[in-house]
């Protein structure tokens, strides 16, 4: 993040190869998983239930006040699972399982609804309906279905392809580094090219986004621990894809929306910091 808002003019000119950034990402994540492995439970119905309609209640409980600063705690909510959060969850002793399989159920939720709901709340929302829904799913969905679709083609036609695949998967960490660095840039150019902005309202957006990610942890942690996930379940609703949260509000919504999961990028590793440290402390004793 530091890199991307050094270098911001640099890496604003390299914005467009952000979706095939996430696309690798997410390609290296689904090899990993295969179809045996996933296993529905109920805690990933309460999940995807908060994401969708949690989405929308924090939106039209600021809309009125703001557009943007809707938009931006809409998206923090929104956002997917993210990638890298089935490391962090077996770090702390939770189910990788769990997880990993709600970051598939996720971004095909994702692919499914983020079009409707970009479609009503968003600029596109000038469009009719189905002109904009169809605009939307076409770069959502590719996107986000088929890296899954290719994983699991390879793991059934060609398995030494997947297994090369899997030898690079480490590389998945290394390519979140750059994207995360891309997307910084783009949004730290736009702040600086904006002619009148509004440094309250970027705060506010900013301190949101930090609520809402407490919130998003806790709550995760509280359903997941009726089902013996609480790791996992909050994990899986407060470790976002900043990277494809940031994308999809700047391409899909108020570019000044994308600093909600642009500060949301800080305030998880914080958090998951914390717990890490709590986790280690705890061991050595």
């Amino acid at each position: 993040m530091l890199t991307g808002i050094v270098f911001y003019r640099f890496f604003n000119h390299l914005s467009v190869v952000i979706p095939y950034l996430i696309f690798a990402m997410l390609l290296l994540t689904f090899a990993k998983l295969t179809p045996r492995k996933v296993r529905f439970s109920p805690l990933h119905i309460w999940l995807v239930l908060i994401q969708l309609v949690g989405c929308l209640v924090v939106y039209f409980l600021l809309y009125k006040t703001d557009t943007v600063w809707a938009e931006s705690a809409l998206i923090c909510v929104l956002a997917p699972t993210a990638t890298s959060a089935a490391v962090v969850t077996g770090m702390l002793g939770g189910s990788v399982a769990c997880l990993t399989t709600y970051t598939l159920i996720g971004n095909l939720m994702i692919a499914i609804a983020a079009p409707i709901i970009f479609s009503l709340v968003g600029p596109q929302s000038d469009l009719a309906f189905l002109d904009s829904f169809l605009k939307i799913l076409s770069k959502v969905a590719p996107l986000l279905i088929t890296p899954l679709l290719i994983a699991w083609f390879m793991q059934r036609f060609t398995p030494k392809a997947h297994q090369v695949i899997l030898k690079w998967n480490h590389m998945a960490f290394y390519i979140w580094t750059v994207a995360l660095a891309i997307v910084t840039g783009k949004t730290v150019s736009f702040l600086v090219d904006q002619k009148n902005p509004n440094v309250g309202m970027e705060l506010l957006i900013a301190g949101t986004s930090l609520i809402i990610c407490l919130l998003q942890f806790y709550g995760g942690k509280k359903i997941g621990s009726i089902y013996n996930k609480r790791i996992s379940g909050g994990q899986a609703l407060g470790q976002k894809n900043t990277v494809l949260a940031i994308w999809m509000a700047q391409t899909f919504l108020s570019p000044v929306a994308s600093l909600g999961p642009a500060a949301y990028v800080l305030w998880q590793n914080v958090f998951n910091s914390w717990q890490l440290y709590r986790r280690r402390k705890n061991f050595s004793k």
